[in-house]
């Protein structure tokens, strides 16, 4: 069976981008090509499109595209600076990262993702390599456990949960997607309406297995530095850590450099920000939201390089 995703912001995101009709694009999460589709019908037969995924069967998929203008990657956007080199795209006109996990991953039983399946305890993103989330929860040290559900789940009962891993480990193997489920469900002493108890877990241990968060903290200034002048970085995140990660990089780079107080000096020679805000940061509309619940914590946020930094 296909297992079908629907593309978050899809056309927020393109129109976002102002794609020229010869511009070179980067797609830093291909996913099953929502944006990357789009992105094509707006290029011209000179503009040309460079695709990223860290997911084989994401590759596999953009893979039977035949497209000239049309390249597809298999590397996660943590190597974006490498694979712009190797193409011989050092500067582009615009920069898509579409964050956290698609539906076919959710979906997808074998992939360990999801906890609605009993499945192998997996959670990479890219299956070819690293260490499964049942190979770390076999070994991890109990205060690293609770740190890691505690920073990156934001979960409360996190010492209660490794608590418990640490103890049921002792007993039998984690292998599988339901004994983590019931294994959190007993530690976590209240649920939060319509969410299962281990959705915290699930999202923690999936961001620290895959580097989530370093690698957008890492990508995000090499984004800067391969925009062309007026070029347009465009980053939608699902959730709250990857969205501050954002929020204060783009303010950051829009401020420019700080002087201390009191140096005099000309207006005109105050340092400028490598890049200008556009717009506010956008959610899913009422009728997206209404098709696709998933959209719900999708946020957009948007930058533009300046000419003149």
């Amino acid at each position: 069976m296909e297992l079908t995703h629907t593309t978050v912001l899809l056309h927020e995101a393109v129109e976002a981008l102002a794609i020229k009709p010869d511009g070179i694009y980067v797609d830093c999460t291909f996913g099953r090509g929502g944006h990357s589709a789009l992105i094509l019908e707006r290029l011209g037969s000179k503009g040309r499109l460079i695709a990223l995924d860290k997911d084989p069967a994401a590759v596999a998929a953009g893979s039977e595209w035949r497209d000239a203008r049309f390249q597809m990657v298999h590397r996660g956007f943590a190597n974006l600076a490498e694979v712009l080199r190797e193409l011989g795209a050092e500067k582009v006109d615009g920069i898509l990262l579409d964050l956290g996990v698609s539906s076919p991953q959710l979906d997808d039983a074998s992939r360990g993702f999801s906890f609605r399946f009993d499945a192998p305890l997996d959670m990479r993103m890219d299956v070819s390599s690293g260490v499964t989330a049942a190979q770390w929860l076999a070994t991890v040290d109990e205060g690293l456990l609770a740190e890691v559900i505690r920073d990156y789940g934001e979960e409360r009962f996190a010492k209660q949960i490794a608590r418990a891993v640490v103890a049921a480990r002792a007993i039998e193997p984690i292998h599988t997607t339901r004994q983590l489920v019931e294994l959190v469900g007993k530690a976590v002493r209240t649920r939060e309406a319509g969410q299962n108890p281990a959705t915290r877990t699930f999202q923690a241990i999936r961001i620290y297995l895959n580097n989530e968060l370093e690698e957008l903290a890492r990508v995000l200034p090499e984004c800067v530095m391969h925009l062309k002048p007026v070029g347009r970085l465009v980053v939608i995140s699902f959730h709250s850590l990857e969205d501050r990660i954002v929020k204060q990089f783009m303010r950051d780079m829009a401020e420019g450099d700080k002087l201390p107080r009191g140096v005099p000096i000309r207006a005109s020679e105050v340092p400028q920000g490598k890049l200008n805000l556009i717009g506010k940061a956008a959610r899913a509309g009422e009728a997206e939201l209404q098709a696709n619940p998933r959209a719900r914590s999708a946020v957009m946020r948007v930058a533009e390089r300046s000419v003149v930094a």
